[in-house]
């Protein structure tokens, strides 16, 4: 499979899922890890992306008044599996390897050469972010979407056209205006119902299969 990002395509075996959400809190981490745990001989590499706003060092994700360009991008591995962080649970879930990718918010661009060289090296790569569908054309990509929970991210709003299926709550209901969006841009993508706390469903899981 290639991947493409703005600097163009790029040559690799690699399959890319990019599972995204509208805010925070709506289980993005745990649609990721059911996948990992489902689908186990895809040797995942797990990614988490952060963007942190004015005044948080990316770091440390605290509270800091740097701005030295060191701290404009931090990238980790997790290698504790009980430490109950989302990396952890990745980890947990069986995954091969786990990143925390930390940015300034706005400044994701400034990590896409770390991020594109830890996919060189996974078999296969799902990733927990919005905003990498400006850089990247993954495989597959989902969106976790509450109709109960107002807030929407931005990140979440500009890239919604290129979301390929919704992973919403069993009987969710959209009402027209929500989140500033319009409904048809919903209505004819693929929607896997979950209900709390199991997210991953198999239906998603054959859908992700299928796609993979």
């Amino acid at each position: 499979m290639r991947f493409q990002d703005r600097k163009g395509l790029c040559e690799g075996t690699v399959a890319i899922v990019v599972v995204g959400g509208h805010t925070r809190n709506i289980g993005k981490t745990s649609v990721v890890a059911g996948l990992i745990a489902a689908l186990p001989e895809r040797r995942w590499t797990a990614i988490k992306i952060t963007q942190f706003g004015h005044g948080v060092c990316s770091a440390h994700g605290e509270p800091c008044a740097c701005q030295t360009a060191s701290h404009a991008v931090a990238v980790s591995r997790e290698r504790d599996r009980e430490s109950g962080t989302d990396t952890s649970r990745f980890l947990a879930a069986g995954a091969e390897r786990s990143f925390w990718v930390r940015t300034r918010q706005g400044e994701l661009g400034e990590a896409m050469a770390q991020i594109r060289s830890l996919l060189a090296e996974a078999e296969n790569a799902i990733v927990e972010s919005n905003s990498l569908l400006r850089f990247l054309r993954p495989d597959l990509s989902l969106s976790v979407l509450d109709p109960s929970q107002n807030d929407f991210k931005g990140s979440a709003l500009r890239y919604l056209d290129r979301v390929d299926a919704l992973v919403v709550p069993r009987g969710a209901v959209f009402p027209e205006g929500w989140g500033g969006i319009s409904l048809r841009l919903l209505e004819h993508k693929p929607r896997f119902e979950f209900t709390a706390p199991a997210y991953c469903t198999p239906e998603l899981v054959e859908f992700v299969a299928q796609r993979l």
